[in-house]
Parts: C-alpha cells; sequence; structure tokens
C-alpha cells in the first residue's frame, strides 16, 4: 500500500478487514465509500492472482461516470495503468494476472453470464432483489454493496441486512478527510434548507420523506387471512391498468399486485382475469369514471361494479387504509414504488398540504376502491395532516 502511495480514508481499513462475506456501506454523500472500495479491490488484486473482480451497476451510462472512471483515475495516479490491458469495447481490465469486468444490467444476459470470485454492487439500491440474487449465486467470494439510503423501504434491508453474515458499515462526508471546504459547507448546508436531505445524504440514515404518506411492511398472505375484494384502476396508453387483490387478517390489510400494464383492451383484462384463475363472482371495484369500461366487463361475466366516489372520497379511502397496517407481497413490484413515491403535496414554503400528489397511485387507487368500498369508516378524519 505504502508503494503505491495510496490516501485511504479509514473505510478502507473497514471494509478490508471485514470479517464476513458481504459487506454492506450505507453511506452519505461524498462519503468516499465507492472510492475507498475501488482502491481496496486493486491493492487485493495486487496481492493475489488469477481472480475475477466484478463491478456492477445497473446502467451503463451511471458506470461509466462513476466506478469505471474512478477505477481508472485510481490506477493512473498510482502508475498502474496499461493501455494494453484495458479492453475499451468489453470494459474490462487485467491487473497483475486478474480480470476486472464492469457490468451494467441494463444488458440482462450480464447478470446471469460466469462465475466471479469478487463482486462490486455499485448503488446497489438501483439493482431489484432478482437483479442482486442472480450475481449473488455466481459469486465464490466477497460482495461488497454501496449506496445511499434514499429509499424508505428497499430490499437491502429486508434481505441483506436481516442476515448474519453481512458486515454493515455507514459512513458520512465526515469519513472522508479529502473533501474540498466548499463541498463540506454545500452539504451542511442542508441542515438549514431540507431536513429529509440532510437525513440522507448528511447523515447517511434511511430515507423517510415526512411527506410520504403510507408505511407497510412486506409479506406474503398469510393462510388466515380472508379475500376481502379486488381494486381496478382503468388505462391505456400511458397510465396502466392496474388489479389488486386485498386480504384482511384482523386489522392488517395484505395486498397482492395481479396487474399492472400499459395497452390493455377490456378483452385484453378479460383474458388475463382468466388466466389468472379470478372466480367470476368475485367483487372487483373499479373506477366509477370508466361506466363503459365496467359495463363491458361485466357483460364477459366479471363481478366489476363502480367505486363510489364522493368530494373527499380520495382522502376517505387514505385514511381507511391508515387504520390498519398494511402489508404487500414482495413481489408487488409496481404497488411497492408507487408507496414509496405517494407523498402529501407541499406548498412552497415547504408545509404539508391534506392533499396527495396525483402521481404514483395507480395501483394504489385500485386498492384505494377496494378498501374504500368494503371497508366500514369511524374515525374518518384522523389522520389528517394538521
Amino acid at each position: 500500500m505504502s508503494e503505491l502511495n495510496i490516501k485511504s480514508s479509514e473505510l478502507f481499513e473497514k471494509n478490508y478487514t471485514a470479517p464476513t462475506r458481504i459487506v454492506v456501506n450505507q453511506g452519505g454523500s461524498r462519503s468516499g465509500k465507492t472510492y475507498s472500495l475501488l482502491q481496496m479491490l486493486i491493492v487485493m488484486a495486487l496481492e493475489d492472482r488469477g481472480k475475477v473482480y466484478s463491478i456492477v451497476r445497473k446502467s451503463l451510462p451511471s458506470l461509466k461516470m462513476t466506478a469505471y472512471r474512478d477505477f481508472f483515475e485510481i490506477l493512473n495516479a498510482n502508475g498502474l495503468y496499461d493501455e494494453a490491458r484495458h479492453n475499451k469495447s468489453d470494459y474490462t481490465y487485467e491487473l497483475n494476472g486478474n480480470l476486472f469486468e464492469f457490468i451494467s444490467l441494463d444488458q440482462p444476459q450480464k447478470k446471469r453470464g460466469a462465475r466471479r470470485d469478487y463482486l462490486f454492487c455499485n448503488e446497489a439500491n438501483e439493482l431489484t432483489w432478482e437483479d442482486f440474487f442472480q450475481l449473488l449465486i455466481r459469486t465464490t467470494g466477497k460482495i461488497w454493496v454501496d449506496y445511499n439510503p434514499s429509499d424508505a423501504f428497499h430490499w437491502i434491508y429486508d434481505k441483506l441486512l436481516t442476515r448474519d453474515d453481512v458486515t454493515y458499515i455507514q459512513s458520512t462526508y465526515l469519513d472522508n478527510p479529502f473533501l474540498d471546504a466548499s463541498i463540506v459547507e454545500e452539504i451542511e448546508r442542508l441542515q438549514h434548507t431540507d431536513n429529509d436531505y440532510w437525513r440522507i445524504y448528511g447523515l447517511g440514515e434511511r430515507g423517510m420523506s415526512r411527506a410520504t404518506i403510507f408505511q407497510y411492511g412486506q409479506a406474503e398472505i398469510p393462510s388466515d387471512a380472508t379475500l376481502l375484494c379486488h381494486g381496478m384502476d382503468f388505462g391505456y396508453t400511458n397510465d396502466p391498468t392496474a388489479l389488486v387483490a386485498v386480504y384482511k387478517s384482523g386489522d392488517n390489510l395484505y395486498v397482492d399486485e395481479l396487474i399492472y400494464r400499459t395497452g390493455m383492451t377490456n378483452p385484453d383484462i378479460s383474458n388475463v382475469l382468466a388466466s389468472l384463475g379470478l372466480d367470476r363472482r368475485a367483487e372487483i371495484y373499479a373506477d366509477s369514471a370508466e361506466p363503459k369500461s365496467i359495463e363491458e366487463l361485466h357483460r364477459m361475466g366479471w363481478n366489476v361494479k363502480p367505486t363510489q366516489k364522493g368530494a373527499d372520497s380520495v382522502i376517505v379511502g387514505i385514511d381507511v387504509l391508515k387504520r390498519h397496517k398494511l402489508f404487500v407481497t414482495p413481489r408487488s413490484s409496481n404497488l411497492i414504488k408507487e408507496l414509496q413515491n405517494y407523498k402529501w403535496v407541499e406548498d412552497k414554503n415547504g408545509n404539508l398540504l391534506n392533499k396527495p400528489i396525483d402521481a404514483f397511485n395507480h395501483a394504489i387507487d385500485a386498492l384505494r376502491y377496494a378498501t374504500y368500498n368494503k371497508l366500514s369508516r369511524p374515525n374518518f378524519g384522523r389522520y389528517a395532516i394538521r
């Protein structure tokens, strides 16, 4: 290390000496986690031969702008770069008899490629669990991931941090002694301008915007839960048609996403309902603003009904949902994304209004139609913003 004249932070040593197979680096902006991990992998390659290192990010443009660029910056700074060993078309580099391959998962075949010895997933919160799992089962040695904790809910929290073979390292900009004073000042400015950004990007803590409307967990449908009904929101060109099944067990609601697709005609919807094996007697509450679609599906033999609506039906529907503990099946990826992004409107002064944004709400609207029509309305208004 001294021969390379590497200037490293404490994150280098923490990752280098981590005893577990998987090392999770959660950090705020400019904590130096990515750069430190790349320095560590280069040092490891100089200490051994014949290994394959995969450095992965979701998209190629993002990969080229971050880990790929930083890797070669470190090599050049230490006199290690040899252009003859750099395959620029395949995004690979040979170092001391080891192969570094830079992989983007916008090329789906890449994640199912050959095995590797070591894996580094940069900004791992961009990946799906399926992305990571396919990489995991093809990696024989250690795995490092890093990310900014900007997601309130993610498989990293549920599926990685709960394992007993994981080392968790949290870092902030204060762990990076090489930052310019101007960058430090800009990050610390967030304390006074945006509490959410300060918590996530300044302190490196898990994100949960105060404007987020719903809290939820992920779980399969328990055996004792009973089907309440289904909810459907119609779409076509830009907006998807969404269908969810809602189950109830005690005060808990369990939701399973069944359809989330654009370009569906009513016959298409009918065919998918049949392929799902839905009981034609099962109640499906749909958007009453689409009476023609409801009638057509009804004539096709489905028990589709218009949802009740009123001046405050959206707020009432939210209120009904917030009276229950909400759980979503892990496969309900679009509904999960909506729940993460469905927020109250903020005015120009940052005050929350008692009105949700009209976005990220197709599967949520389907869920709201179902629960609004089937569950009682005591304590309406209890959860309104104050």
